[in-house]
């Protein structure tokens, strides 16, 4: 039996080393870049069908719905999911939040305030660009926060995330792995090209210093916070092609295990053809 991606890409138990994950390795797919692409594209009628689904089955009164949350290093790709991946969705059924350095109105709340008023409502697929975890991730960096309150923030984000699937939330946690030479080719790659000057950000440059410091931030979150109810899922983020491939296969293998159902009609369909034959 083939293992599916969700086997493949989740997070191994027990204390986590990011050079242990290979950032250009393929998991769950054994062809080249041609054939990857091809893959994705096969994948858009089953998502888009399980998505209706789901949709469907929200108007019935039904509360399950989907968090796609996108973590990674600047350049990992987020933007490519977004654009590749849930760009075979249907837009009435999806939410997308970006979340920045929180504002001053939203740093007078728990850090969790801001989250919560994106969590997705029934029948829809939330994705999430950066999320919660930035505030244990900069947090932790940039040293924003006191360390008793970082450690906090690991145990009340696990509830949170329990409170969600309590709720009908299936919580799908994606870390971008690549490494830090991709990374310095994707940053040079926009400095090279006019046309993505827009992408750069010279504040990257100095986050990239710390890049030690940051894969030991998110050791220490995906350790902490990969949990049975939402674990998180490593997906080497090198090659685009297989980034947006896998992530794509993750949500709907996803979607399949939820198994949306179509809602029961609240009336006579031989009645109703009756009256449409007749009007």
């Amino acid at each position: 039996m083939a293992t599916s991606i969700t086997q493949s890409l989740r997070l191994l138990p027990g204390p986590v080393t990011l050079v242990d994950y290979d950032s250009r390795g393929t998991p769950g797919f054994d062809g080249g870049k041609k054939a990857g692409k091809q893959a994705l594209a096969e994948l858009a009628d089953p998502l888009a069908g399980l998505q209706e689904r789901l949709y469907a089955e929200s108007r019935g009164g039904g509360g399950r719905r989907i968090l796609l949350v996108l973590q990674g290093m600047d350049t990992s790709g987020k933007g490519g999911i977004i654009k590749h991946c849930a760009g075979l969705l249907d837009p009435q059924g999806v939410s997308l939040t970006s979340f920045r350095a929180p504002t001053k109105n939203e740093q007078r709340h728990d850090f969790l305030w801001r989250i919560e008023r994106h969590v997705p409502e029934p029948g829809m697929v939330a994705i999430f660009d950066r999320s919660h975890y930035e505030d244990v991730l900069i947090a932790r960096v940039r040293k924003l926060s006191s360390e008793t309150e970082i450690d906090r923030r690991y145990d009340a984000i696990n509830a949170f995330e329990q409170r969600l699937t309590d709720d009908g939330t299936t919580i799908v946690k994606c870390f971008l792995h690549i490494s830090k030479q991709t990374q310095r080719e994707r940053l040079l790659a926009r400095l090279e090209d006019p046309t993505k000057h827009w992408k750069f950000n010279p504040d990257d440059v100095d986050e990239r210093r710390l890049w030690p410091d940051y894969q030991r931030a998110y050791e220490v979150a995906l350790e902490r916070c990969s949990t049975p109810v939402a674990p998180w899922y490593v997906v080497p983020s090198d090659r685009k092609w297989y980034r947006n491939w896998a992530i794509t296969t993750l949500l709907t293998e996803k979607l399949s295990a939820v198994d949306p159902q179509w809602p029961a009609g609240d009336f006579d369909v031989e009645e109703q053809m009756a009256r449409v034959r007749a009007s």
